[in-house]
């Protein structure tokens, strides 16, 4: 069995009639953006969320989380303002609303006392009646600051804490500010609710970080935070740059409007993904591996753009995609003039011959990955190489770095964002799950020496083909190799304790894993075995 055998199979399935996964239903969520007035300007109180995190680790957003089934038993003092005006959905686009039947209540049971819960959590601030005031004598900001140790610890309930302090959620200081669904790039998805919250300076009781989920927090000026977003030193979802520009523009009052109904981020049938500026992503459902059922195609630049990967062959997809592009060339004044591909897998190129004729561009790819095209009958009219480099025009313009990375294929391609260091990883990584590596096309020594060979460029931040963006790039790449080294040993083990089969060695080496993955695991064994071999432990080990 192939590598490309294996995603024939998740296409013949769909010729059968199986249908592809839907996303799962986002989770309820609420965050709560403080936000105060100095004397030279407006401020908000940010977070960074724990660079251990698996979803969003190291990012920066407000404070908030998902919905605890018991935030429902907690009834709330007052509600929130405007919240009765608000519009349901928010101009939701319908990429976005993928896997969700019904869109429900801007503030469904409970989510009020999670705004207040989350925002207890990570900053210690505790919106409740009565109010908690410092200057009272304090004996209740103290409990109170020992009460919020022990629900970060695992050791009490929310409800008890306000039962031991005598106080009950308080929400009338909060301001309705729009609804975000995350799109579905992963498993993990949200339906989060924004509240703005007024905290003035005079305010006895400030903002405190206890260092765990989350990792810091500050007051900063929105414009300053978009800078430092701008230039890479930090990676932030979009209703939190939205958030950010609006403030910056219009502050908490004049911007209500626009945060209520953000259809100005839509690019057509998407919300507008754009983690880094330049970077713009489309999720497209896609037949592909598992846990995986969407490929990221990438729009790269700020005025002439390379449209990488799109990948989906459904005719709904490719439709979508058309109609985003067709929006970000109308709003943004982006224009794609170069289809590039990452490599030849079928869930990387299944919308490039429709695209192509479409869209009346070039495609563009490493010999290897048109050679196995060109064999395919799918036209590839340019080559990318190791090394080359390329600026696309734009303000500002784009300076791209091509790296040949062999391993998960042999022509695979990554491309690094040479002004912010953001690194395009095709297969390289994954936002969740793991990497396919099946020999032939896959190769374990090579994909190590990528992986390395990517490591020492320290990367920034970066952009898997399946799965969120990365934001501590150098500590993942590590962390992958340190995996793969971990799994090599278990598999050297099972071989010198007599197991020769790859289903033996599973038993063993990947004794975690479902059913569903069991076939790639083999493949992946036999290429661990592979590079065993050619280091010659094979041969010892029967010795």
């Amino acid at each position: 069995m192939t590598g490309d055998s294996l995603y024939e199979r998740v296409l013949e399935q769909i010729e059968r009639g199986a249908s592809l996964p839907r996303p799962r239903p986002p989770r309820a969520s609420a965050s709560v953006v403080p936000w105060r007035q100095t004397d030279e300007d407006l401020e908000v109180y940010w977070i960074k969320r724990s660079e251990s995190l698996t979803f969003m680790g190291g990012w920066h957003a407000f404070p908030g989380g998902g919905l605890s089934r018991h935030d429902q038993e907690i009834e709330v003092v007052g509600r929130p303002q405007m919240i009765a005006e608000a519009p349901l959905d928010g101009a939701l686009p319908e990429a976005v609303l993928e896997g969700v039947s019904d869109l429900g209540p801007i503030a469904p049971p409970g989510l009020l006392t999670c705004a207040v819960r989350e925002l207890f959590e990570e900053t210690g601030l505790m919106l409740s009646s009565p109010a908690v005031d410092a200057k009272d004598g304090g004996d209740l900001t103290s409990r109170l600051s020992v009460l919020r140790r022990e629900l970060l610890a695992g050791e009490m309930d929310f409800a008890s804490v306000l039962l031991n302090a005598g106080l009950s959620p308080e929400v009338s200081g909060l301001l309705y500010a729009g609804r975000w669904l995350t799109p579905p790039l992963g498993p993990m998805r949200f339906d989060n609710r924004f509240f703005l919250l007024h905290w003035p300076r005079t305010r006895s009781v400030q903002p405190e970080v206890i260092a765990g989920e989350v990792e810091s927090g500050e007051w900063i000026r929105p414009s300053i935070a978009l800078e430092r977003w701008q230039d890479g030193e930090v990676l932030i979802a979009p209703p939190i740059v939205h958030i950010l520009e609006v403030l910056d523009q219009e502050g908490p009052v004049g911007g209500v409007e626009r945060l209520h109904r953000p259809e100005e981020c839509n690019l057509g049938p998407y919300r507008r993904i754009e983690f880094r500026p330049g970077v713009l992503l489309f999720p497209m459902r896609t037949p592909t591996l598992p846990p995986a059922s969407y490929t990221n195609a990438y729009l790269l630049g700020t005025g002439e753009c390379v449209l990488v990967d799109p990948g989906s062959p459904l005719e709904e997809e490719i439709g979508r995609l058309r109609k985003g592009l067709e929006a970000t060339e109308s709003k943004l004044d982006r224009r794609v003039t170069a289809i590039w591909l990452t490599h030849h897998h079928p869930d990387h190129v299944g919308g490039v011959g429709p695209l192509r004729e479409a869209l009346g561009v070039p495609v563009l790819a490493h010999a290897a990955t048109a050679a196995r095209l060109r064999a395919r009958g799918l036209q590839v009219d340019g080559e990318l190489n190791d090394e080359q480099r390329l600026t696309l025009p734009g303000e500002p313009p784009m300076r791209l770095r091509v790296l040949h990375t062999p391993g998960h294929a042999r022509g695979h391609l990554c491309f690094l964002l040479e002004q912010d260091g953001s690194l395009l990883a095709g297969d390289m990584v994954a936002g969740f799950g793991t990497i396919v590596i099946d020999p032939p096309e896959g190769n374990m020594n090579e994909y190590f020496r990528s992986l390395e060979r990517l490591r020492d460029l320290a990367p920034r931040t970066m952009f898997p083909a399946h799965g969120p963006a990365i934001r501590s790039a150098v500590a993942k790449l590590n962390e992958l190799i340190d995996h793969r080294q971990w799994r090599e040993q278990r598999i050297l083990e099972a071989w010198e304790s007599g197991r020769r089969k790859p289903d033996e060695i599973m038993e063993v080496a990947y004794d975690e894993i479902s059913e569903i993955v069991r076939p790639l695991a083999e493949r992946q064994i036999m290429a661990h075995l592979e590079r065993l071999r050619s280091a010659g432990f094979l041969d010892r080990a029967d010795t």
